[in-house]
């Protein structure tokens, strides 16, 4: 079969799209605290045969910046963070193929909890769940979620290995045909296929047995998007889709070969998994048309939202430097979370010790400078390049505007991509797994793999 990409939609359960400028948009809904504006999404984007709409998440509202939430709530950046999987629900009552992926951190919950609701979600929608696992960024979580302090950055991946084997473990408890079902003899289930998992590790204790069994793709897939060299190893060793955000095709390719590359270490096999570069279009009819938009969009940052958004990401209150004055070695260094961010300006700036205001021109934090702009055969033209060139597998289609800029990639970009053959033109199946041509995981796979490595 011809490699085709894969396609999913970046959302938030929030007031804005991952641009915090988005609300400020002229034809941006204004009603995303209700079910309606999802679920025109949800509908929006299956009707462009997307894989998969997935919410990014964070449980604090971007308060670093200064240690005060006056100026997120003033300027709206993303100061509203409702449930994401509740959310999804609502997506997954209007559709009937459109995978369902949700953020849900590794740091500030408990693994039996993760993976009921996640297996739970899965089984209401048909098997079209999928788990973003995610470590968290910052204090303001941690504060929000009863802690002084967020963890090293490797030691909440070290935590986050041990919590995926106990989510995998619970996933595992119910054989397919546990369930029984027979009301002539009155047993209801084999009870010799379903089993305790009796965890006990370094970070975490769980009996079981799992209260939720198997859904019809197996269990839920899981999304990773670690950009640092522990990152990738997380994501090489657990992550089925993988979401990454290179700028040109050289540097995707160079994190695409790393990962794969962890993944063959970890003992799984690197096609299959999906690698989904984040892109933000501006299309339209035509590229006077989209350049047109493009120009509307750049009036809408405002430089509140990226230092908002860079001492969110970083865990640095970027308000106590002169936006001009260097920061210190000891300073970068004591950052934390999103480290790709720090590493990518020190890269694309040339400097040791970049300043503030270098974090904003070069991070692209709020801001549109890589939103790539035309008509259909543009786009098309880049996203083919990076595909084409093995930089990714698919994309991450973020949007500057909810809904019209989901509904303009579809009418404009999707038609031209399946043209050229690079797109599907239906489902191939009912689960998300089948849409992605994924295997459906037996029991135990990821031990099999392991061990395999270690071998």
């Amino acid at each position: 079969m011809t490699r085709q990409m894969a396609l999913v939609g970046f959302l938030q359960a929030q007031n804005c799209t991952n641009l915090p400028s988005s609300w400020r948009h002229p034809a941006s809904r204004d009603d995303s605290m209700s079910a309606d504006y999802y679920q025109e999404i949800a509908r929006i984007l299956e009707a462009g045969k997307f894989h998969m709409a997935f919410f990014d998440d964070r449980l604090a509202m971007p308060d670093r910046y200064g240690n005060d939430h006056a100026h997120t709530v003033e300027y709206g950046i993303r100061c509203v963070k409702m449930d994401p999987i509740i959310v999804l629900t609502t997506m997954g009552m209007v559709t009937e193929k459109l995978g369902l992926a949700s953020t849900c951190s590794t740091t500030y919950f408990e693994p039996f909890d993760v993976a009921r609701r996640f297996a739970t979600l899965d089984l209401m929608t048909g098997g079209r769940a999928a788990w973003n696992v995610v470590t968290s960024v910052n204090d303001g979580e941690a504060l929000n979620m009863g802690k002084e302090s967020h963890l090293a950055h490797d030691l909440r991946y070290d935590r986050a290995d041990e919590f995926m084997e106990v989510v995998l473990g619970h996933w595992d408890a119910w054989d397919d045909g546990a369930v029984i079902i027979d009301k002539t003899s009155g047993r209801f289930a084999d009870p010799s296929k379903v089993r305790r998992l009796d965890h006990a590790g370094p970070f975490f204790k769980s009996r079981g047995p799992f209260t939720v069994p198997r859904s019809p793709q197996g269990h839920p897939v899981v999304i990773q998007a670690g950009a640092s060299g522990r990152g990738q190893r997380f994501a090489g060793r657990w992550g089925e889709v993988i979401f990454t955000a290179a700028r040109n095709l050289a540097s995707a390719k160079q994190g695409y070969d790393a990962i794969r590359g962890e993944a063959a270490k970890a003992g799984r096999d690197p096609d299959q998994m999906f690698l989904c570069n984040l892109m933000t279009p501006v299309c339209a009819a035509t590229k006077a048309e989209a350049e047109d938009r493009m120009a509307l969009i750049e009036k809408l940052p405002l430089e509140i939202d990226a230092l908002s958004l860079l001492a969110e990401g970083l865990n640095f209150d970027f308000a106590a430097k002169n936006i001009d004055e260097p920061l210190t070695t000891e300073e970068l260094a004591g950052m934390q979370g999103m480290l790709g961010i720090r590493d990518g300006v020190l890269r694309s700036s040339g400097k040791t010790n970049p300043t503030t205001r270098d974090f904003i021109t070069f991070s692209g934090r709020g801001q549109t400078q890589d939103a790539v702009v035309g008509g259909p055969k543009e786009i098309a033209d880049r996203l083919e390049e990076m595909f084409v060139g093995r930089g990714c597998d698919g994309f991450v289609v973020a949007a500057t505007y909810v809904p019209g800029s989901y509904a303009d990639f579809v009418r404009h970009v999707v038609p031209e991509l399946q043209r050229r053959g690079l797109f599907h033109d239906e489902y191939a199946g009912k689960t998300l797994r089948e849409n992605l041509g994924l295997k459906r995981p037996a029991v135990g796979a990821w031990k099999t793999a392991r061990a395999a490595a270690a071998e």
